[in-house]
């Protein structure tokens, strides 16, 4: 295992009971409407992301038997698409065996353990000959942690059966130009050094990697001011001095991660950072 891939698992290892003891099972942003001024809880809210990119980027009549979920955190999209769609089989990978763990004592607890199985892998490992092939390839939140972004969108390609399809959300920055400020370019660093992440690409750049690899249809928006609200409810629960326990259990790389919640919120703010949304088929 690499440096970096050493990073993550050790700061999603220590992080992981913190965050499922403030906010539950799903580790991503919260959808609030197109515009961001939907009024809703936040837990829901996260709910509403995962019903958001699959209406966006699947189309309604698609059949889903296997799905892949390329870094699964501890399984909350996995469990909910097993729900979803009932009779699918499906595969996570996280890099955190802690996560592992935790996500397939969830699976048993729910009843999932014979249809759901989460492991600690690097996703680059995978192939269709230890893997299978799957109809959905779901990746909420991990791609910015993966550096080959073409390699990864290759991988991809070659573990979708044909017909199938990918649906991403992943952190990016906007498009130049115009030019991302030194204000910016430090935003951006802060960010990617606190959370373990490889220089983030931009909306474009991100496109014209998934379409180099020979995905199909690729299709991409910017969701930015839909998730936006997500960054100040994470800010105030982290102000909560009931979770300050728990925050200094988890330790330095945590206190890290919490420490670059100010630089997400200020990336929103400037335009640094865009989230972005990509369908693409094989």
């Amino acid at each position: 295992m690499d440096e970096l891939n050493e990073r993550i698992r050790d700061f999603y290892d220590q992080s992981t009971p913190l965050w499922l003891d403030t906010w539950g099972e799903q580790m991503h942003h919260g959808y609030y409407g197109p515009d961001g001024k939907r009024k809703v809880g936040h837990r829901q809210a996260q709910i509403d992301m995962i019903e958001a990119l699959l209406e966006w980027g699947l189309p309604p009549e698609a059949e889903v038997e296997r799905f892949l979920d390329a870094g699964c955190g501890v399984g909350g999209s996995s469990r909910y698409l097993a729900q979803k769609y009932p009779g699918a089989h499906g595969l996570g990978v996280t890099l955190s065996p802690v996560q592992a763990h935790r996500g397939n004592a969830f699976n048993r607890r729910e009843g999932l353990s014979d249809r759901v199985n989460l492991i600690a892998k690097d996703v680059y490992e995978l192939t269709p000959e230890t893997s299978g092939r799957f109809d959905l390839i779901w990746s909420m939140e991990s791609a910015e942690h993966m550096e080959d972004k073409e390699g990864l969108f290759r991988l991809f390609q070659g573990l979708l059966r044909p017909g199938g399809r990918l649906l991403m959300a992943t952190w990016c920055h906007r498009d130049e130009p115009p030019y991302l400020s030194p204000s910016d370019q430090y935003t951006l660093h802060q960010i990617c050094e606190l959370y373990h992440l490889p220089p983030l690409v931009s909306l474009s750049e991100l496109e014209a990697a998934a379409t180099a690899a020979g995905l199909t249809h690729v299709r991409m928006d910017d969701w930015s001011a839909a998730v936006e609200p997500f960054w100040g409810a994470v800010i105030r629960s982290g102000l909560d001095p009931r979770n300050w326990p728990g925050l200094l259990r988890a330790g330095q790389g945590t206190l890290a991660g919490a420490w670059a919640m100010k630089y997400m919120r200020r990336g929103f703010a400037s335009g640094a950072i865009r989230y972005g949304v990509l369908s693409a088929g094989r």
